[in-house]
């Protein structure tokens, strides 16, 4: 694809789909969670993937959803079908292990769908690590995986500690700099704690470009120190962000710290470039600045399955984890507030409760996932009756 061209653009039927700017106030649509789960795997089967991978699929992206995470839900099923069109996502696609130890393997993964490798490369860490004690898989060549932290979980459900990062395209500028060089760069760790597990997922960057994508659809302005323009100057416009980031036209979203290092910028641009090291460096990957896009078949991951019994016994080293977390959620409240949190707590009640409700869906990704099962020959409101 030629640079300064919109990936969009390439599909002028679906334009509407990202052509936002009406002024209308958004609104949302709380969707029954086993309906839309339904619905989004029969797309899945219809692009070509089988049942079972279909439902791992979208078992990735109702998890975000569940966990209050819109901007890597099914609000991604755009650009997952745009990347099937183009030839970017192949349900076909294979993976060659192309270099392999007792504990390590290096997967090559040109096309795959993200979330279908990823499962896959971390169920393979859990068994190392049930082996030898600890068990790591990097992959190269696939594309999106949706959020770092559903693999770690899976790791924390065989009472390992997980670890899951990734790399994407560029979109994070390094501290002083104005051109976007880094990805998102998030880093994921679970481990099994009482009466939640640790759970962290979070990007190295200030916010995802998913978070964007969603303030782009909801017409609101990005909040201050958040993402730079072309001259690395601060820009609300998330549109003109982006436009930008996919036109490789300079600027993009800040590191974690911010736009200087008097709050720590520094911290967060180093901290995308350890993922980088964990994911393209060790896979033999694309690093980030020579990554076209996350949906073209060239992001790198890394998963990593421990066994924290090898560091003594492992019921006591997992209660002296819950009385940590314990004695956080029990420590002094700033002013004004009334309760901290512990990684993991939020995610778990949002589950909770949007499994009663239903998960909340804005117009514009609605009408995205209608008009994609349309194309499918899936009528929505056959799912919903």
């Amino acid at each position: 694809m030629e640079r300064g061209v919109s990936r969009w653009h390439l599909f002028p039927a679906w334009s509407f789909l990202v052509d936002f700017r009406k002024g209308a106030v958004m609104s949302y649509s709380y969707l029954p969670v086993e309906n839309t789960r339904h619905f989004c795997q029969d797309i899945f089967i219809k692009s070509g993937f089988s049942e079972s991978e279909s439902c791992d699929i979208v078992d990735v992206l109702l998890k975000a959803d569940l966990y209050g995470i819109e901007s890597h839900g099914i609000q991604r099923l755009i650009r997952y079908f745009l990347a099937m069109q183009e030839g970017s996502i192949l349900p076909q696609a294979e993976v060659s292990v192309v270099h392999q130890t007792p504990i390590s393997e290096v997967w090559d993964a040109p096309k795959t769908m993200g979330q279908v490798v990823a499962k896959k490369a971390m169920e393979t860490a859990i068994e190392k690590a049930k082996k030898f004690g600890v068990g790591t898989v990097c992959v190269r060549n696939s594309n999106h995986y949706g959020i770092a932290g559903y693999y770690t979980s899976m790791a924390a459900a065989e009472d390992l500690l997980g670890v899951s990062m990734t790399n994407t395209e560029a979109i994070a500028i390094p501290t002083n700099g104005r051109k976007a060089m880094l990805g998102t760069s998030p880093i994921a760790v679970c481990m099994p704690a009482d009466p939640v597990n640790f759970w962290y997922d979070a990007s190295t960057t200030v916010v995802t470009r998913g978070k964007l994508e969603v303030y782009r659809k909801q017409e609101k302005p990005l909040e201050a120190g958040w993402a730079a323009d072309e001259n690395g100057q601060g820009c609300a416009d998330a549109d003109h962000v982006l436009n930008n980031i996919i036109g490789k036209l300079g600027g993009g979203i800040f590191p974690l710290g911010g736009e200087t290092e008097l709050l720590g910028s520094h911290k967060g641009y180093g901290f995308g470039m350890i993922v980088e090291i964990f994911t393209s460096i060790f896979a033999g990957g694309t690093t980030s600045p020579h990554v076209v896009n996350s949906g073209n078949g060239d992001t790198s991951f890394s998963f990593w399955a421990i066994d924290y019994g090898i560091f003594g016994n492992k019921a006591e080293i997992k209660d002296r984890l819950t009385t940590l977390l314990q004695e956080m959620r029990e420590s002094p409240k700033a002013l004004g507030k009334d309760r901290i949190y512990t990684h993991g707590e939020k995610e778990a009640e949002m589950e909770a409760k949007l499994l009663e409700s239903g998960i909340p869906v804005n117009e514009k990704t609605l009408e995205e996932i209608k008009q994609i099962g349309a194309h499918y020959g899936l009528a929505f409101d056959a799912y919903f009756e």
